[in-house]
């Protein structure tokens, strides 16, 4: 996105502060509708120009983001494109990984990610650079897609809009500590954001989950004593195999006392709620 009216636009559409965006600094957050409901998230960053900002998201539908910015262009001097045909991504786990990208020159950029608890970054770069890139990660293990997910999921990281979408507010994923900023001012969903910090009482809450077997398709419903509860958003093979982890969408407060709970009416109990992640 590039225009003079770029970062004023982008304050009052994103629900993080883009003030403290300088240099090589990002912002993580979200794009919510008029009731606060999660549309998709992103990272956003300066790009090489003062009036130019770059978007980058993990899951969230590029068309769908620049969809989502254009509705709310009226007279605003500002052009949005969407480059990501033009650029790949790698994902870097490990400590150390954040140091060995700033030790010299790389094309494209980066910056901390979300998928783990350990050191993770997240780096784009052109594709014309992926011969580059492709030398310079040389000797690194690389991990799975399982793995990744499996990482995420056992941190309680929620996958937007994956697990937490359309359909809820970013509170019940926890994504209010690190995604909202409640002194930016005024941005779209920002009234019921207001109400929520001060009410503090949500409905639904994101909680890790395992069972036993393959991982099922999500999303999927939960029952209990013939009741649903919820909805497993996310799932991932465990890591002996035995099982699965996911995360699941479950009411406040009924969180059955005993058994587990089944993806179906009659089916086992079998799923448990894991502890929180620490």
């Amino acid at each position: 996105m590039q225009g003079p009216d770029a970062a004023s636009f982008l304050q009052g559409q994103f629900t993080q502060d883009l003030l403290p965006v300088q240099g090589e600094r990002v912002a993580y957050g979200l794009w919510l509708d008029q009731k606060g409901k999660v549309l998709g998230d992103s990272f956003i960053g300066h790009g090489a120009a003062p009036d130019e900002y770059w978007i980058a998201s993990l899951l969230s539908p590029g068309a769908m983001l620049r969809r989502r910015l254009e509705d709310y262009l009226i007279a605003d001097e500002v052009t949005v494109a969407d480059l990501s045909v033009e650029h790949a991504a790698v994902a870097l786990i490990g400590e150390g990984v954040g140091a060995w990208l700033g030790s010299m020159p790389r094309p494209g950029r980066f910056f901390p990610g979300r998928r783990s608890p350990t050191e993770n970054w997240e780096w784009i770069y052109p594709v014309g650079a992926a011969a580059a890139v492709s030398a310079a990660l040389a000797g690194a293990r690389a991990g799975s897609p399982a793995e990744l997910e499996r990482a995420r999921i056992l941190a309680g990281v929620p996958a937007v809009p994956v697990d937490i979408g359309p359909r809820d507010l970013p509170n019940e994923g926890g994504l209010d500590a690190d995604a909202i900023s409640y002194t930016k001012g005024c941005y779209l969903g920002q009234e019921v954001m207001a109400r929520l910090k001060a009410k503090g009482r949500i409905r639904r809450s994101l909680n890790r989950v395992s069972g036993p077997g393959p991982a099922p398709v999500t999303p999927a419903a939960l029952w209990h004593a013939g009741r649903q509860l919820g909805e497993l958003r996310s799932a991932a093979l465990s890591a002996d195999g035995a099982g699965f982890v996911g995360l699941a969408l479950l009411g406040v407060g009924q969180l059955p006392a005993e058994g587990g709970l089944a993806l179906g009416a009659a089916d086992p109990e079998t799923i448990h709620v894991l502890a929180p992640p620490h």
